[in-house]
């Protein structure tokens, strides 16, 4: 069996960064590491997404997808807030979903599997 456990991104501001995910995402902090300038960061399926450091210079060089239980109603959501999208829910390349980008330039695509499999799985 092989299942992805943790990922660890490089970011400017940890605590920017951690807030986000919690507030965007609805991600919930495992634990944070204060002295390496790290936040754990559990989903639904235990994945922890770590953010850490204060790194002047990142540069992204990943994309997060997380699924979201319907993509219509979380773009709502965040629009409403002010947060900003690359792409509203539609088809995109990798099946139907939206994208935005985190405070580093992360791309991140939420989608959800009912409009995945009724508007367009990729």
């Amino acid at each position: 069996m092989v299942r992805l456990n943790h990922l660890t991104v490089r970011v400017r501001d940890w605590k920017r960064s951690r807030d986000w995910y919690v507030q965007n995402l609805g991600l919930v902090v495992e634990f944070e590491i204060a002295d390496r300038k790290a936040a754990a960061l559990k989903d639904d399926a235990d994945v922890t997404l770590f953010v850490e450091g204060d790194h002047p210079d990142v540069r992204p060089s990943c994309a997060l997808f997380f699924e979201v239980d319907d993509v219509e109603k979380t773009h709502r959501r965040l629009a409403a807030r002010g947060v900003p999208f690359v792409a509203t829910p539609q088809k995109l390349f990798w099946g139907y979903g939206a994208e935005l980008d985190d405070p580093d330039g992360y791309r991140v695509g939420i989608w959800d599997a009912t409009s995945m499999k009724e508007k367009g799985g990729g």
